[in-house]
């Protein structure tokens, strides 16, 4: 199949952005864009969004920053007087100022000794390899470019939005927050248009741009990659293994940024771009980085900034289910660029950018780790993070990405897609699915999410019916209606000498239902607690608290790697659905029992199916895994096998649900059962070969399939296996 996917992805990915060059569109410069579309009526919109409404609904605090960028010329924007407000205790320092410390540091000079006697080199020949590392990796801020990206970023943000939303109340914290500590940016990944807005928004409101953290392959792009760099990126190699050298440099590098106040340093604690624009879960290298100058009492203090950009239609939408259902991802290059700018051609409806409200790092902190111990040792020599501090950090990076979740403001189209992905497939391709009831459901799950305490990117001033007309209209590569119902969209055939097989016809069908599943993701954060209750209540039949709570702990278990909770939080999660579910009076808590309400049955089933096709694809790879034959592995026969299963249930009317394709959740799958230990990795193995104990996987699924009774499970307390 894997052949068949990547034939059918030839004619598709034609034209189309690969990820990075994406970065590039919204990055700048690119003349031909300028060239081509500088003359164009930016005002082509028809509708509501430009119907000059004042900010969302109920929320008045949020500035459309586009809407100034219509009505006066961009080159005065661009040109106006930069003055910005920098950290209160930075000395002036330039890029080669900043590289000269690094180099020059005690910390620095020690690791060369130590990696020079390790290797038998010479002192001067390991400095030289640094030097060439700090050369590739270091950024070279400079206002002109910042200049230049600011033009030709608003030409293309007025291009592809109808309106970029940022809440005013935010940005004015940062800007105070700027002045008084070293500050970190950690905004979410969805679309590579994040890449510099975040500089664009400070740069129109006076606040020191940003240096940020990129992935190698940009640098490699001609032009491009020295743009980026001279706005502010600094690049870092995605495998650095073991490199001692390597580690030594990029830490140092940004342990120095932040001592030194140089500037705000953004990174995105997720690690990379979401293709599911779901949460991930954190990557601590970074986090440990910019947190160790306070560990060490190097400065007083360091603000976290979380930030959340939320989107009405993604840019890579198509690209990303195709690369989940395993068809490699075009090269980054420059020519890729200039041959996709044809995407500036489309709609993508609105961009909310939620700056969260700025947390001290030392508040965050206190009682959790115990700095004095950084006084036992030279802060100068290298030292491995701390069990305590390990803990701290990675409590530290999920609080970020919770907080960027709560940030986070939901389309109408998510809440459509919750529901479209609970309609059979069958409905949604050949009978259609009645849009009165879709947008009365719609209207009805809007609430929900209000009760549950989401916000909504819901245009004021405007009836809920032209709000969902125009949705569907945005969304018309994936929805379309025809006489009262709506339809999935089913892509042309590519011209061929035979008929297409079985096979094909389900790729193309599960690309559009993961498109789907990708925007219903999008708000799954406010759903999931509730969701874990609801599924323990319909499988385990319980109506005690201590059992609904013992099965709510193995979920989170199994599913660690799909949502994102907050380490030891398990007790707080419970209640908080508890407390949701008490809300909307879909529940009745009365001593140690939680029995369910009369009209809480709409409620319950919503979340329950919201969480099965989870279910679903783990149990197809439990089968697998648990299967005739399979004793070692690796990831990568683990893979297409899993996929090849889930194809062959899908088509014989087993399986439901086409998210047991995705590669994401394969992935997540297997991180879950090397956590719960039923899969371990084997030491030694240059292939990466895992080792599976069927009796526990089978027994995993059995819990979760019900068969297990939850009282079995309170024998551990730790919810592990």
């Amino acid at each position: 199949m894997t052949n068949t996917v990547r034939d059918m992805s030839a004619s598709l990915l034609v034209g189309l952005f690969s990820s990075t060059t994406l970065v590039a569109s919204v990055t700048c410069l690119l003349l031909f864009l300028l060239w081509r579309y500088g003359g164009f009526n930016f005002l082509r919109h028809t509708c509501y969004r430009d119907s000059g409404r004042p900010g969302l609904e109920g929320e008045d605090e949020f500035v459309d920053i586009l809407a100034d960028r219509r009505s006066s010329s961009d080159l005065g924007h661009a040109l106006r007087t930069f003055n910005p407000h920098p950290y209160q205790g930075a000395p002036p320092c330039s890029a080669a100022d900043l590289n000269k410390a690094v180099l020059e540091s005690q910390y620095l000079r020690y690791v060369t000794r130590e990696i020079a006697m390790e290797m038998g080199s010479s002192v001067e020949e390991v400095r030289e390899d640094a030097c060439g590392i700090l050369e590739e990796m270091s950024q070279n801020l400079q206002l002109g470019f910042i200049r230049l990206m600011a033009y030709t970023l608003t030409k293309v943000l007025k291009r592809l939005f109808t309106s970029v939303y940022v809440n005013m109340e935010g940005l004015n914290m940062l800007q105070q927050a700027v002045q008084e500590s070293p500050v970190i940016l950690m905004p979410n990944h969805r679309s590579y248009v994040d890449f510099l807005v975040i500089s664009y928004i400070l740069f129109t409101y006076d606040i020191p741009v940003p240096v940020i953290a990129a992935g190698i392959p940009l640098a490699g792009m001609k032009i491009v990659g020295e743009i980026l760099r001279r706005s502010g990126a600094f690049f870092i190699r995605r495998a650095i293994g073991s490199d001692k050298l390597y580690w030594a440099v990029l830490s140092e590098y940004v342990k120095t940024i932040v001592r030194r106040g140089y500037a705000p340093l953004e990174f995105y604690v997720e690690g990379f771009r979401s293709r599911t624009l779901k949460s991930l879960n954190p990557k601590l290298g970074m986090m440990h980085m910019v947190l160790e100058p306070y560990f060490k009492g190097e400065v007083f203090d360091v603000t976290l900034v979380p930030i959340t950009i939320s989107y009405d239609r993604v840019l890579e939408e198509s690209l990303l289910a195709y690369e989940l259902l395993g068809v490699p991802k075009p090269k980054e290059s420059t020519m890729g660029l200039l041959k996709a700018s044809k995407v500036l051609q489309e709609d993508y409806g609105s961009m909310v950018v939620n700056f969260g409200r700025p947390l001290s790092v030392r508040e965050l902190c206190q009682g959790k780790i115990n700095r004095c111990q950084y006084n036992l040792i030279p802060r100068d020599l290298p030292q491995k993070p701390t069990t305590e501090a390990q803990a701290c950090a990675n409590w530290l990076a999920h609080l970020m990405v919770r907080m960027q979740e709560e940030g986070s403001r939901i389309s109408p189209w998510s809440l459509m897609a919750c529901l479209l992905l609970q309609a059979p497939t069958t409905v949604l391709m050949k009978e259609g699915l009645l849009w009165h009831q879709l947008t009365e459901k719609t209207l009805w799950l809007r609430k929900l999410v209000l009760d549950f305490g989401a916000h909504l990117n819901w245009p004021g001033q405007v009836s809920d019916s032209d709000v969902l007309s125009s949705t569907l209209a945005l969304h018309r590569s994936i929805l379309h209606r025809k006489a009262g119902r709506v339809y999935l969209v089913q892509e042309d055939e590519p011209a061929r000498k035979h008929p297409a097989s079985p096979e094909e016809g389900m790729i193309r069908t599960a690309a559009m239902m993961l498109m789907l599943a990708s925007y219903r993701n999008q708000s799954l954060h406010v759903f999931v607690r509730p969701a874990l209750l609801a599924s323990a209540i319909h499988i385990t039949k319980s109506t005690q608290a201590d059992e609904l709570f013992s099965f709510f702990r193995f979920l989170q278990e199994v599913f660690s790697y799909e949502f994102i909770f907050i380490p030891g939080e398990s007790s707080q999660d419970f209640e908080e659905a508890c407390v949701l579910l008490k809300k909307c009076e879909a529940i009745h808590i009365s001593q140690q029992e939680v029995t369910v309400s009369e009209v809480g049955l709409e409620v319950l089933s919503f979340l329950q199916a919201l969480l099965q096709p989870f279910i679903d694809s783990y149990q197809v790879m439990f089968r697998y895994l648990s299967g005739e034959g399979v004793q070692v592995f690796t990831e990568k026969h683990f893979l297409p096998a899993v996929r090849s299963l889930a194809s062959k249930l899908i088509l014989s009317g087993e399986l439901h649900t086409y998210e047991a394709l995705s590669s994401d959740t394969q992935k997540n799958v297997l991180s879950a059962l090397r956590r719960l230990a039923a899969v371990t990795k084997l030491s030694g193995s240059e292939e990466n070969e895992y080792r599976v104990n069927k009796a526990a996987v089978r027994r995993i699924g059995d819990i979760l399939a019900g068969k297990i009774p939850p009282q079995m499970l309170q024998t551990t307390p730790d919810a592990r296996l």
